[in-house]
């Protein structure tokens, strides 16, 4: 099989964003480590992407965010993460995967209900 058709053939962002579930209900979501908000993912235009993601992350892992969820939500972001890895801090909630991933933190995921 040619390194073309493999390529072809991986889900881009969009595609696995259309099997999350709607985050109408949603004005928000907090990244908790230690019961402080590390990092928060708001419900507005050009963050409502990765709040689908991170939000499918809290429903498919119960709240958690570790490093195995952190590769998972790697997969997701698809094509997004070698952009993000090039330009550091332009895609933040990528990074916060790494980040979960070096570290080996263990953060909880809250919804934030409008």
């Amino acid at each position: 099989m040619s390194a073309l058709f493999i390529r072809e053939n991986k889900m881009q962002f969009k595609d696995y964003l259309a099997t999350f579930p709607a985050i109408d209900h949603l004005s928000g979501l907090d990244v908790i480590n230690s019961g402080e908000v590390m990092q928060h993912i708001p419900a507005i235009e050009g963050k409502l992407g990765s709040l689908r993601l991170y939000y499918a992350l809290y429903e498919k892992f119960d709240g958690k965010l570790d490093a195995t969820v952190a590769k998972q939500g790697i997969e997701w972001f698809a094509e997004h993460v070698e952009d993000a890895k090039a330009n550091v801090g332009k895609h933040p909630n990528i990074d916060l995967l790494f980040k979960v991933i070096d570290n080996d933190l263990s953060l909880d995921l809250v919804p934030v209900e409008k």
